[in-house]
């Protein structure tokens, strides 16, 4: 197509040259980078370490009683340079407690008695413990201090009920149980703020080290285990024929029908003794769960996610016979994991099974999700789609969501839309995009709730914590790809996730990463983000036109740093569209002077942001009177 205009940009210097500037860092931070523990080169520092656990757990499931109980060992290794005198306990279930802090109101059914502790013992010594005055954070002190850089061995026999109503975990009905969150664990002691005691409050998420499991969960005759990890010992649970379907599974994308609706009801799927254990193993994972039923249909089929090395995952799905989504799940989850790992993020999905699981929370699992039954074959791909994609963010990268959900929310969000494209086209995407991740956001009537993305997520308040959790922070991941190009993206994308997955990053880690990975002093665009109040609206004033040119001027009222498109208009209806991206900001952030020059006369012009949608869209369009 002939061009109807050449293009001149005029940019205002200003006050806003940025673009070298240091970024705020917290003290704590700073002291991490001053140790050695992390670089600004974006890699580990040569100081860097991390904790570890190695867990071996024998769980029970009483579908009578609804109760969970277990026995485990901990061997746990003080890998930093500090001496431990206080193990800090996790079990996010006594979120169920009445007298634990929630982030808002529950039902009776929510509550329970929470966590019961039969045994404690630390090296072979027995530790007494007051699990009663726990929330979910709880405190053992040591009888003798974990010395830098040795092992302790730490065993728990633990039970608690499963809660009524369902949510992350519980009853989802009389036959069906997801248990997550399920045992005590060792807290995260970390380089940049020792031991994380953060409680849980439901709305926040998760930080958990990377540990190696093996985990046998014993279940009533009848019922399916589905769970993260290999399972060991198909032979031992399963019937023969489902057996061999299941392992047919692993070789074919042909989905295979492992257990049927009929053949639950006859008793024909597990061994019929009056309790079945599972086995399975996990390693270098930050969390293990599972869920189990003995009414679920099970589906299964397998898809190579690495051509170079033509490994394959199973994927698997457990689900009611009337649910319309998830006859689906698994041909939604053969198309994700291929797209996942050769498109965006583009690296190949690092686990061994990924199964979809019906249930209520609509909730993401190392190797797991745990969606709702939504009757639209749309909507329910997107969500199924965006807890997926946080296999890469939170679990491949081990972030911290507790503290930092835009790294793990954002990332999810922007990978949801990206495959979106793939799957609806470009204009379902968007249209999605701008109604369940943008439209709230920058409509949002609490303005004040709109902090610094920066800001710690368990700090941000009310509608705040969404939008910087989920939009905001998407939204600069998008205009830094807009502005990089998608090569240079990926390869600073692909520089940040080789430094860090199976690590655990923070903020300034993505930012240096991308900086060295880009080759670029991405400071600018990073200060304007993330440690700012700036929010999106763009402005254009009143042109100078003439006979052969157009002049005017682009205010940036909000601030953000975002990609956008002028179209102009000439009075013969032919529109040009002339793309800037969030480059023309990096000098002054608060306004650009833009010349069109053109033997046409012009009708409009009109400022378009897409998806970087403006709270004032009457004032980016100008119609020449």
């Amino acid at each position: 197509m002939k061009k109807l205009f050449s293009i001149a940009l005029i940019v205002c210097l200003g006050s806003y040259l940025v673009s070298a500037q240091e970024l705020y860092m917290p003290r704590n931070i700073k002291a991490a980078y001053a140790k050695g523990t992390r670089s600004i080169n974006g890699k580990p520092g040569v100081n860097y370490w991390q904790n570890h656990g190695k867990y071996n757990m024998n769980i029970k499931v009483d579908a009578d009683t609804k109760v969970v109980s277990g026995t485990e060992e901990i061997v746990y290794s003080n890998n930093s340079t500090d001496t431990l005198r206080t193990l800090v306990i996790r079990f996010v279930n006594n979120l169920h407690k009445p007298t634990a802090p929630r982030s808002g109101s529950v039902s009776q059914d929510f509550l329970t008695t929470g966590l019961n502790i039969s045994a404690f013992s630390v090296d072979g010594e027995a530790i007494a413990v007051n699990e009663n005055d726990w929330g979910t954070v709880g405190n053992v002190r040591l009888k003798k201090p974990l010395l830098p850089k040795s092992k302790t061995t730490v065993k728990i026999d633990w039970d608690y009920p499963l809660s009524k109503e369902s949510g992350r975990e519980g009853q989802i009905d009389p036959t069906t149980f997801y248990v997550a969150y399920s045992y005590p664990r060792i807290s995260v002691y970390d380089d940049y703020n020792g031991w994380d005691r953060i409680p849980h409050s439901d709305r926040a998420e998760f930080y958990n080290d990377f540990n190696d499991y093996t985990f046998s969960i014993k279940a009533p005759k009848n019922y399916v285990v589905y769970a993260t990890g290999d399972l060991l010992n198909p032979d031992e649970v399963l019937q023969p024929e489902i057996a061999s379907r299941l392992k047919k599974s692993y070789l074919t994308y042909e989905i295979q029908h492992i257990a049927t609706e009929q053949e639950l009801k006859d008793g024909k799927v597990t061994l019929q003794k009056d309790w079945n254990t599972w086995k399975f193993t996990a390693n270098h994972i930050t969390d293990v769960c599972f869920g189990l039923s003995s009414t679920y249909l099970w589906d299964a089929a397998s898809v190579v996610v690495d051509a170079k090395a033509n490994r394959r995952v199973s994927t698997q799905a457990a689900y009611n016979v009337k649910s319309k989504d998830f006859p689906n799940s698994v041909k939604n989850n053969l198309y994700a994991l291929n797209w996942f790992s050769n498109n965006w993020p583009g690296v190949p999905y690092p686990f061994s099974k990924m199964t979809a699981f019906q249930g209520f929370a609509d909730m993401e699992y190392p190797m797991m999700v745990n969606d709702s039954d939504t009757g639209d074959p749309v909507f329910a791909q997107l969500v199924q789609d965006h807890e997926v994609a946080h296999t890469y963010f939170p679990f491949y990268m081990g972030i911290n969501e507790t503290r930092y959900a835009y790294m793990d929310e954002g990332w999810a969000t922007t990978l949801e839309y990206l495959i979106g494209i793939a799957e609806h086209g470009k204009e379902a995407a968007d249209k999605f995009y701008k109604t369940f991740r943008v439209q709230r956001y920058i409509n949002d009537k609490s303005a004040e709730e709109d902090q610094p993305i920066i800001s710690m997520s368990d700090q941000v308040s009310g509608s705040g914590y969404g939008n910087n959790s989920y939009g905001k922070a998407s939204l600069s991941y998008i205009a830094l790809k807009d502005m990089l190009g998608d090569d240079l993206f990926k390869k600073a994308l692909h520089h940040y996730m080789d430094n860090w997955n199976g690590k655990h990053p923070i903020p300034w880690d993505y930012f240096n990463s991308m900086n060295t990975g880009s080759g670029q002093n991405l400071n600018w665009f990073f200060q304007n983000w993330f440690f700012t109040n700036n929010y999106i609206d763009l402005a254009i004033t009143k042109p100078q036109i003439s006979s052969s040119k157009a002049t005017f001027v682009i205010k940036n009222e909000g601030g953000f740093a975002i990609p956008f498109d002028i179209l102009v208009t000439d009075t013969d209806g032919k529109t040009e569209t002339i793309h800037k991206t969030p480059a023309v900001w990096k000098v002054n952030q608060k306004e650009m002077t833009m010349t069109i020059n053109t033997n046409r006369k012009i009708k409009s012009i009109t400022l378009d942001g897409g998806i970087f949608m403006d709270p004032t869209p009457t004032d980016n369009v100008y119609e020449v009177k």
